[in-house]
């Protein structure tokens, strides 16, 4: 499998590998491990997607949305298995970051107030 601009997936090798196995010796959800695998392999396809020229927009439109939903799975998993925040959240602009932590207060507010019924 090709890589774009002459790269060999034994050149990805170690990036992938970095990314999907060291562990530090600490013991690793499984769901976040599947999670990871699944982002970094949309990743890897997307880079592959975006190598090609000239791009194709279906394909690159295609290739960013799997992008944009393994990475909210993975900060899915990530918050539900360990408490831990979003870690692509520093990638938005403080407007952006402030104006999505209101979208998502008033969504809890009124799932509460529905409880409540």
């Amino acid at each position: 499998m090709s890589r774009g601009r002459g790269t060999s997936t034994a050149d990805w090798g170690t990036s992938t590998c970095a990314l999907t196995s060291v562990r530090h010796n600490a013991p690793v959800s499984k769901k976040i491990d599947a999670a990871l695998k699944s982002l970094v392999k949309a990743l890897e396809h997307h880079g592959e997607v975006m190598s090609d020229r000239p791009v194709s927009a279906k394909r690159a439109g295609r290739a960013t949305e799997k992008v944009r939903q393994a990475a909210s799975a993975y900060t899915q998993v990530v918050a539900d298995k360990t408490g831990q925040p979003n870690p692509f959240v520093d990638f938005l602009d403080p407007e952006t970051v402030q104006s999505l932590r209101g979208e998502r207060d008033a969504i809890a507010t009124k799932k509460t107030k529905k409880h409540d019924d």
